[in-house]
């Protein structure tokens, strides 16, 4: 069986679930050929550094032009084309091609739209699986040719059955993770406070001194920062205060995951999940996403997080008031682990397997 996963990376979440899928399929199917393929890298080799470099920098600085964007074409029709689909279907039919897949993962809407476009039009019944890896409906996930959809909760799938998509062909799987996550253990919670912070894979994190000085001096409390690739603040915060240990970007976070009380970060769909899986309570900053406003709303909804706002003083007090309440931090472990159990990641393999066999449907 060979298998082939188109990502991109718009962001670190689609690249990182493409990834976490990799590895769980590699081990439920030892004898299988995964190919993991960066799509826009691959279609448009000139062109694909422009459009990630311009990507990070319209939502590091940018982000209301972004979120009008992503508003506005939420309820375009679904299978919506864009300008560069005829350059991309005819690259894409040079890859499978080439690959000559049993099946196709799509951790990206566009990669799934081409998908399911040529599938169309070539008249092909290659199985496509479509990975969703936020906690919304955006309607660029959805494509008639998709024979399964991974999403993150029970209330994604009634969404997009709502929206028309077959039941039958959505299953609650998670968000994909590595499976070290899937595999800790929670310790119990002892006088000192273990604070982690995290800012995503670009390190988009508080920049004021007044914020870490604060936080330092907060009683029987050690602060870890990973600061991602965010080389600039990594310098101006290693070794600087005696209770803030600073960390660069690090592929294995689950490692301080495990030892936290509590997580400040933002609401990136593959943060969201790597907790859940964790057991590890989420105070979440304001975020400036749409994507992540809408996982935030998830996120407290489902008592799984509390929000923080972004002025230094009432982030602060946030911090405070969840850090060192123990009622407030096990209910929410609670409440993970409890998401946990609804969520059936195994079924992923069961699902692909049945469809390479033919078979229709895969919740």
């Amino acid at each position: 069986m060979k298998i082939l996963i188109l990502s991109g990376r718009f962001g670190m979440g689609h690249d990182s679930a493409a990834r976490s899928l990799r590895q769980q399929l590699q081990g439920a199917f030892p004898q299988a050929e995964l190919r993991m393929t960066d799509f826009f890298d691959y279609a448009l080799p000139g062109l694909s550094q422009t459009l990630y470099g311009a990507f990070r920098a319209l939502v590091t600085y940018g982000s209301g032009l972004f979120n009008a964007y992503y508003r506005f074409t939420e309820h375009l029709p679904t299978d919506s084309r864009s300008l560069l689909d005829g350059p991309m279907l005819e690259r894409l039919e040079v890859l499978l091609g080439e690959e000559r897949p049993d099946a196709v993962i799509a951790t990206h809407p566009i990669c799934a739209g081409l998908v399911s476009r040529w599938k169309e039009e070539a008249g092909k019944d290659l199985p496509l699986i479509t990975c969703v890896t936020d906690l919304s409906v955006h309607n660029e996930w959805i494509h008639r040719a998709v024979d399964c959809y991974l999403v993150g909760s029970r209330e994604i799938r009634e969404r997009l059955a709502a929206k028309g998509v077959d039941p039958a062909r959505i299953l609650v799987s998670g968000i994909p993770v590595k499976a070290e996550f899937r595999s800790l253990y929670r310790r119990e919670r002892g006088m000192e406070r273990h604070l982690l912070i995290m800012g995503g894979g670009l390190g988009l994190l508080p920049r004021k001194d007044c914020f870490y000085e604060a936080l330092d001096a907060l009683p029987g409390v050690r602060v870890t920062v990973l600061t991602g690739r965010n080389e600039k603040l990594y310098r101006r915060l290693a070794g600087r205060w005696p209770n803030i240990r600073a960390v660069p970007f690090t592929d294995r976070p689950w490692e301080y995951m495990e030892r936290a009380d509590l997580m400040l970060t933002k609401p990136g769909g593959i943060t969201v999940f790597e907790s859940i899986f964790a057991e590890l309570p989420l105070l979440l900053w304001e975020p400036f996403l749409q994507q992540e406003k809408n996982n935030a709303r998830f996120l407290l909804r489902a008592g799984l997080a509390r929000s923080a706002p972004k002025e230094t003083e009432e982030c602060l007090a946030a911090v405070q008031g969840l850090l060192y309440d123990d009622a407030a931090l096990a209910e929410m472990s609670a409440r993970m682990r409890s998401r946990k159990r609804e969520l059936s990641v195994a079924g992923v393999e069961q699902a692909l397997a049945a469809l390479v066999a033919g078979r229709e449907g895969c919740a």
